[in-house]
C-alpha cells in the first residue's frame, strides 16, 4: 500500500503522471527559445512568397 493507495495500478498511473509533468516541463525549459534561428530566412521566403502572389493575381486579373 503506496499512500493509502492498495490498488498498484492506480498509483502507477498518479508516478507516471507526476513524471510525464516533470519531464515535458523540463523540455519546454530546455526549448524555451529555439527555432529563431532561421526567422529572417522565414520572413524573406513569406515576402518572396506574398509577391509571387501578388504578381500571378496581376497576371490573372489583367491589372
Amino acid at each position: 500500500m503506496v499512500l493509502g493507495i492498495p490498488d498498484p495500478w492506480v498509483w502507477s498511473a498518479y508516478i507516471l503522471c507526476i513524471l510525464i509533468t516533470s519531464f515535458c516541463v523540463i523540455y519546454g525549459l530546455v526549448n524555451w527559445n529555439r527555432g529563431g534561428e532561421d526567422e529572417e530566412e522565414q520572413i524573406l521566403e513569406e515576402l518572396r512568397w506574398e509577391e509571387e502572389e501578388k504578381r500571378m493575381e496581376e497576371d490573372e486579373l489583367g491589372l
